[in-house]
């Protein structure tokens, strides 16, 4: 496409102002500040961009040199989501760990604790929480993400949450509008489909969405789903029915609507993205989210070009494009003027405090009360019996609890098995008896994540425990599958802290 304007008239402002881009490296390229000085309003930050607290912070006084109310976003929602921590693992459990806790007041003091250290480093705008019921179990994007698979429980937390956030002076943005939860397909590959009924949609997917608006939450973020009960033609992303006829009209949400990444395939393997995101605006959105896999000048280019000559067609009303681009700068505005809290109320351990409470430790059917199991003395084996990473959780950030027991129990020893080809009962056994010659004579600490999932990883467990039944089985992603080994400990989500509080039951340190 040709580009079509100079970057200094009112709709093609308008039209980089509705962008949110990403980028690569550490420090801002200088496209991205041209491109700030000629509209664009919003940056996205993923992990790609950090390398530590103080980096960061330089990094967002670098755009803001460029423009002082740049709204600078990130994906940070915590626990297996991490953009801050994504090296080391998160300092905060995830929903899914704060909903099997329930306390609502310690949901929104992570949340605040989250939402500081955000603003500390300089960033305004968080991707989340993730207000998705988690209703089918197979859900192999949401799972721990979500606060749980009952319609209050996520209700309540989501209100938790976008409270404790937005009291650090960070704008959440609720997500995945209408509901991500149903679903056993991920949008990053391709298009999902929720077929209920209207009457269960509005029970259920949309309760904790009202509950956000109720509670101020100032961003939405849409779902590249299908769901037929409200638009059989469109997803929500591009469906003026679900964003505008049910978000604004019918829940009366008058605050900004951010699109998902356009670049997933749910999006721009059926629409492309430059189409894809005009058909948004047009829908009701009023920020386009492009960057976690495209991260250009072109792009940006590609994608303003388009909406410019969609309003020059005729195909856009260019009242919508000013009425989305007025809505990113009221946000703006609301961001420079929002109170960031400088110290910690709550303690910076919080987020290990909310760890420690989300465990849930279970003895094996016929061994007692698991507060009768003998802590372990002496080095073990870890098997982590890994599954493919979701593009959202990413495979950057460690996970597990063999990096916490190395501290308790110095010589401890890891590895890592995975599928592999081949059927999956095959490779599960495969992988349990490797496991169990590289442990030797060690006590196995077997991880799992989402066995019920993972047909291959319940194999896996099956040959482990058939031998050596003393063995102790970490479940970190949902626990649905039914409780064995020695001891069973779910911590509701692979965060670093989960891990931690794992590792501390397993060794007998808990609070050391």
């Amino acid at each position: 496409m040709t580009t079509l304007a100079s970057g200094t008239d009112t709709l093609t402002r308008d039209a980089l102002t509705v962008l949110q881009p990403g980028f690569t490296g550490t420090t801002a390229p200088d496209w991205l500040l041209r491109r700030l000085g000629e509209g664009l309003a919003s940056v996205g930050l993923f992990g790609r961009n950090i390398a530590s607290p103080g980096q960061l912070a330089a990094l967002t006084a670098q755009l803001r040199a460029e423009r002082d109310d740049v709204l600078v976003a990130i994906d940070e929602e915590g626990g297996d989501v991490t953009r801050l921590e994504v090296r080391n693992g998160s300092s905060f459990p995830g929903n899914h760990a704060l909903g099997a806790v329930d306390d609502v007041e310690l949901t929104r003091q992570v949340a605040h604790e989250l939402g500081r250290r955000l603003a500390a480093c300089g960033v305004n705008l968080n991707w989340a929480p993730s207000a998705d019921v988690n209703s089918d179990p197979r859900n192999p994007v949401i799972g721990v993400r979500s606060f749980g698979a009952d319609t209050g429980l996520a209700a309540r937390h989501t209100a938790a949450y976008v409270t404790g956030l937005q009291s650090a002076g960070v704008a959440a943005c609720t997500k995945h509008f209408p509901g991500h939860g149903d679903t056993a397909v991920d949008s990053h590959h391709a298009l999902p489909r929720i077929d209920v009924s209207a009457e269960i949609l509005a029970e259920r997917e949309l309760a904790p969405f009202r509950a956000a608006i109720a509670a101020g939450t100032r961003a939405v973020m849409s779902a590249h789903i299908l769901v037929p009960a409200l638009d059989p033609d469109r997803p929500a992303t591009l469906s003026r029915r679900i964003l505008t006829g049910l978000l604004r009209e019918e829940l009366g949400y008058d605050g900004l609507i951010v699109t998902d990444g356009m670049e997933m395939r749910a999006i721009a393997g059926t629409y492309g993205i430059e189409r894809g995101s005009v058909l948004a605006i047009a829908a009701g959105a009023d920020a386009i989210c492009v960057g976690g896999g495209l991260a250009d000048d072109a792009t940006v280019l590609r994608l303003r070009d388009a909406l410019v000559e969609a309003v020059r067609a005729g195909e856009l009303p260019e009242a919508r494009l000013a009425e989305a681009a007025d809505r990113v700068r009221a946000l703006a505005r609301w961001a420079g003027t929002a109170g960031r809290t400088a110290e910690s109320t709550h303690g910076t351990e919080i987020g290990l405090h909310a760890a420690r409470r989300a465990l849930t430790v279970t003895a094996a059917p016929g061994l007692g009360d698991p507060t009768t199991f003998k802590p372990l003395t002496e080095p073990p084996y870890v098997a982590a019996l890994t599954p493919v990473a979701n593009i959202a959780v990413g495979d950057e950030t460690p996970w597990g609890v063999a990096a916490e027991l190395i501290h308790l129990l110095p010589g401890t020893v890891t590895g890592s098995f995975s599928a592999g080809d081949g059927p999956e009962s095959e490779a599960g056994e495969n992988a349990g008896r490797a496991a169990l010659q590289a442990a030797g004579p060690r006590r196995i600490v077997a991880v799992v994540r989402d066995e019920h999932r993972h047909p291959w990883m319940a194999s896996a467990l099956d040959t482990l425990l058939a031998a050596r039944p003393d063995t102790v089985v970490v479940e970190m992603g949902v626990p649905q599958a039914a409780p064995r080994g020695a001891l069973h400990i779910a911590t509701h989500g692979a965060a670093r802290v989960c891990g931690r509080a794992a590792a501390e039951v397993i060794a007998g340190a808990v609070g050391r």
